[in-house]
């Protein structure tokens, strides 16, 4: 059963806020093999960790026109319609996010821009696992087609017969993803950041990952390639009083911890009669689901926090910064306004942190494990660099070199300096 704290003392947060923690020094040296053996050896090795790892023979890594094309008709057609719509708010929302050129003159004579360049090749890997995450598939290639990428590669793990789900298929070629292959775990991330004879180098890797998965993407992302951000496990955080309902609360906390057992949830409320309801609401509700098993392993590391000040509440909320953040409050808006770090967050009693991991139109892929403090969730910025340009006339070096060889000087930079006085001597 998730236990429910009351009124913690202040040192103790710390302690109430703590992911389940790994020994991830257990795996580098696994992973770290496996990212050399893919350098080194490249599709022969990827066949070959294929085989020792996923226990899977492939004839193939990248998924053919033919395969693409047997898929669709397995796929559900209510399930294609549901994929179109949250398709269309998904682009519609980070079409919203184009940044426009900036292009201005700070001084008389100079004339500064900053403009948006689509990164060029991007890579996707997409969990296989217990779930095909098909909605993870709209969430990174909408957004880098919506930015102009060139060039999506997807990877995601073939199943036991070294086939892809279809509905990640349907998918990505919904989305006009460009290659698909069929490599999970380390040596997907590894392909992608080195390139290999069959899978092209990328510039950027997006998508989220079991241990292996982001501790090659921590690696890689060190020397090799840029990554999205750092990711662990999923969580949520909910903030209710006495006007949540507590089955809605409690479906909520179930839907997080349903993705794995070292995923989290907790529950902030002021009020112990709401804590106690919730808490009984995840035992009934528990035994309905399809993945008990694993939401009771993640509920043991899951918790419900009575405290009685909402000052303290949004204080507690800032300070785990939680990845997914519900706030089923009497006056919402006004608490959203005082939060300061949460990956994504979801207003009122209606507003299911699901409708975020599929069809509202904003971004799943998100900052865990207290990231939210410094990192955004993907978004249009995270498929562009942003390039400055500047141009000053004559007059405009005149009207600033005073203050640029000013201050060349100081830091000992003669030659900063000459490069300004040569041009402001010539007749």
């Amino acid at each position: 059963m998730i236990e429910i704290f009351v009124e913690p003392a202040r040192e103790d947060w710390a302690k109430l806020q703590e992911r389940a923690m790994f020994d991830d020094s257990i795996i580098e040296d696994r992973v770290k093999d496996i990212v050399e053996k893919v350098q080194k050896n490249g599709d022969s090795a990827i066949f070959e960790l294929s085989k020792s790892i996923d226990n899977v023979e492939l004839e193939s890594l990248q998924v053919s026109q033919r395969e693409l094309k047997l898929s669709f008709g397995t796929v559900a057609s209510d399930l294609k319609d549901a994929m179109e719509v949250a398709m269309a708010n998904i682009w519609k929302f980070h079409s919203s996010q184009m940044p426009k050129e900036i292009d201005i003159e700070t001084t008389d004579g100079v004339r500064c821009i900053q403009r948006a360049i689509p990164i060029e090749r991007v890579g996707l890997y997409i969990p296989g696992g217990s779930a095909p995450l098909l909605s993870t598939v709209l969430m990174l290639a909408l957004p880098a087609r919506v930015a102009g990428c060139k060039s999506i590669t997807l990877c995601t793990p073939p199943r036991s017969d070294g086939t892809i789900a279809p509905e990640i298929l349907y998918a990505a070629s919904l989305c006009g993803v460009d290659n698909i292959y069929k490599i999970g775990g380390a040596q997907a991330i590894a392909a992608m950041a080195y390139g290999t004879e069959s899978i092209e180098k990328v510039d950027k890797i997006f998508g989220p990952g079991n241990r292996y998965v982001t501790k090659a993407k921590q690696m890689l992302g060190l020397s090799q390639v840029a990554i999205d951000m750092p990711a662990g496990p999923s969580e949520v955080m909910v903030l209710a009083d006495s006007t949540s309902k507590s089955n809605f609360v409690a479906s909520d906390l179930l839907s997080q911890v349903e993705h794995g057992g070292d995923s989290q949830a907790i529950l902030v409320t002021n009020s112990e009669v709401i804590a106690k309801e919730v808490q009984l609401c995840v035992e009934e509700q528990l035994k309905e689901l399809s993945r008990e098993v694993i939401a009771s392993k993640a509920l043991d590391n899951s918790k419900i926090i009575v405290i009685e000040k909402e000052s303290e509440m949004i204080e507690f909320a800032n300070t785990y910064a939680s990845e997914h953040l519900i706030i089923s409050m009497n006056k919402p808006w006004d608490v959203a306004s005082k939060i300061t770090a949460a990956g994504s967050i979801f207003i009122g009693n209606y507003t299911p942190e699901s409708a975020g991991d599929y069809a509202s139109g904003t971004n799943h892929t998100l900052p865990t494990a207290g990231w939210a403090k410094s990192f955004s969730g993907v978004n249009i910025d995270s498929f562009v660099r942003k390039v400055t340009i500047q141009e000053a006339t004559k007059q405009g070096l005149e009207n600033l070199g005073k203050t640029i060889t000013t201050m060349a000087y100081a830091e000992g930079l003669t030659a900063h300096a000459e490069a300004v006085n040569i041009r402001l001597k010539e007749e």
